[in-house]
């Protein structure tokens, strides 16, 4: 089978410390895309060896104690752990696209991410560079896709992603949120094979606006926008707008396959509180399957052998049971 592709980010970040550690857990599914040399130092300073191998020879029933890579230079792959330095942040994003390609060229199934630093990147030179959901958005020339963070038992797409506060009400609009909705409907038929998912999605002021006394976004935004959508996808279950201090309660959890929140801090703190470090963040309306670590770059953990590989393994199967054809 084609294998999946795994960029570990920021090389300063603990991006390479999952990777040389799920390597020699065995959990490590797939080709790292990144300059051997940071890997081979990383796995010194942690004192774990592992053999690192060209890409070209990976073999999926031998992959315990080995990083199969397919190498892309760093501008400085002496890059001190601990240090998110700019100048490597043109390589992060080359990593990036050098997937991308390399799926178009079916040389890769699918992109499992790890964690980069925004603000190194931008200070780095790419100063629009906002995450990877909006560049992966960017690079297919996509209007709109969809950031879901996803534990055991909760999934949780945005309608709103990395927007300051004050900004978010008015890039609340009814056709927003029948457009990130309907990416939802899409992929949760068309990539996790459920054609009718129960959908929650919340309201943007507390009590869902207690029938406009407390706002009205619900009124005027967000129930015409479900409205339009039930008439539109008549077979899904589309609740709303639901208060978002009860939504996630267990039989609230229980009821919905997946909850739309208005904003980023809205709804994933609940799925980072329940599951953090085993969370997946999925982005849905790609022409691919990509799927992510639910953490940063945790500068003050790399290169001290500190760091759970958790959300890393976790992303790599969510990523291969995506792309894996059902028997």
């Amino acid at each position: 089978m084609i294998p999946l592709a795994i960029t570990p980010g920021d090389p300063g970040g603990i991006g390479p410390d999952l990777c040389i550690q799920a390597a020699i857990d065995g959990e490590l599914e797939g080709v790292v895309i990144a300059d051997p040399e940071i890997i081979k130092r990383r796995s010194e300073i942690l004192g774990l060896p592992v053999s690192i191998m060209d890409a070209d020879h990976y073999n999926p029933e031998r992959t315990q104690g080995i990083i199969y890579v397919d190498p892309i230079a760093a501008a400085d792959p002496a890059n001190q752990p601990g240090i998110s330095d700019p100048i490597n942040a043109g390589y992060c994003l080359q990593s990036i696209e050098h997937v991308l390609h390399g799926i178009q060229a079916k040389r890769f199934r699918a992109l499992v991410t790890g964690p980069l630093n925004k603000a190194t990147i931008r200070d780095g030179g790419f100063s629009s560079f906002t995450g990877h959901t909006e560049f992966l958005r960017d690079f297919y020339g996509l209007s709109e896709v969809v950031m879901m963070l996803a534990s055991t038992d909760c999934r949780v797409a945005l309608v709103t992603t990395h927007l300051p506060l004050a900004e978010v009400p008015s890039a609340i609009t009814q056709e927003r949120i029948e457009t990130v909705t309907g990416i939802v409907i899409k992929a949760f038929s068309d990539v996790f094979q459920m054609p009718h998912p129960r959908i929650h999605v919340l309201g943007l002021n507390p009590h869902a606006g207690e029938d406009g006394h407390l706002g009205r976004e619900e009124i005027e935004i967000i129930r015409p926008a479900l409205e339009s959508l039930r008439t539109r996808h008549p077979n899904v279950h589309i609740e709303g707008p639901v208060p978002a201090d009860t939504a996630f309660t267990p039989d609230m959890r229980a009821q919905a396959d997946c909850h739309i929140a208005m904003y980023h801090d809205q709804g994933l703190p609940v799925v980072k509180y329940q599951g953090f470090g085993d969370s997946v963040n999925i982005t849905l309306g790609l022409p691919i399957v990509r799927t992510s670590v639910d953490h940063g770059t945790a500068l003050n953990l790399a290169g001290k052998g500190l760091a759970s590989t958790g959300g890393l393994v976790a992303a790599i199967r969510e990523a291969n049971r995506l792309t894996t054809p059902i028997a």
